[in-house]
């Protein structure tokens, strides 16, 4: 029995110094639960995971269309670029200069988000594109893997305008698109979401008085567009907003 017990000792021992001979390790133990706690940035090895500051965001961006909703295949510059991915991490908030109260987030760890056409900076994070891009440059939040008008919400004091591309007649009766007027887009809509509004400096919420179902006329170029379905949309501050009827 002690002969026995010296043996597997022995063998424990020797299979630890031995190159290319591993010890059992039982279920539990450190070495069983160990985790790489680096990660990759650029290529390059860092401690721990990417974490934003400030009011940052990092999204992992979605994959680029290679097919249009008709089935065309699409090929090299032609592919649709999206402008929109998944929040990986975000930042604690930004501070009020003034007061020192800390602004929240609007998103959380798993929204989907969208964002501006040239906003963000890309990064190579683990081997896969993501972008950094501040709380002010969220369009549009989400939740599922795909974005739909049920599943959006917008956030801070934006707006939700689903754009007016009806048909106008000239005064020789030659019918034209809204979109096709020369120096112009529509800027005229009925609205569909309303963020919860703008927190002020003492940490209370300014609503906005714009609800769903108002129309709207705002500035000209003032809104973002988000294509949401076959839908166009246009994202637009309360500060843009000329009227409503």
């Amino acid at each position: 029995m002690v002969m026995a017990k010296l043996l597997s000792i022995v063998t424990a021992v020797t299979s630890l110094s031995i190159p290319g001979c591993h010890a059992f390790v039982a279920p539990g133990s450190a070495r069983a639960n160990d985790v790489r706690l680096g990660a990759k940035l650029e290529g390059r090895d860092i401690d721990g995971a990417l974490k934003p500051t400030n009011n940052f965001i990092l999204v992992k961006l979605a994959d680029i269309e290679d097919e249009t909703e008709g089935g065309i295949l699409l090929t090299g510059t032609a592919k649709i670029k999206k402008t929109e991915g998944t929040v990986i991490s975000v930042g604690p908030g930004r501070t009020h200069q003034e007061s020192g109260l800390l602004f929240p987030m609007p998103v959380a760890e798993g929204d989907g988000v969208v964002y501006g056409k040239y906003d963000g900076t890309e990064v190579d994070y683990e081997g896969e594109k993501h972008t950094l891009i501040r709380d002010d440059d969220v369009l549009v939040k989400f939740s599922g893997e795909k974005l739909t008008l049920e599943s959006a919400d917008v956030v801070s004091d934006n707006v939700l305008v689903k754009v007016d591309n009806s048909e106008e007649e000239t005064s020789s009766g030659l019918v034209i698109a809204a979109t096709s007027k020369k120096g112009s887009k529509p800027s005229t809509g009925e609205v569909v979401k309303v963020g919860p509004g703008r927190m002020a400096s003492n940490g209370e919420i300014m609503t906005v008085d714009i609800s769903v179902g108002d129309m709207v006329k705002f500035r000209d170029f003032a809104g973002n567009e988000v294509k949401i379905g076959a839908d166009e949309f246009a994202v637009v501050k309360m500060t843009d907003i000329l009227a409503k009827f």
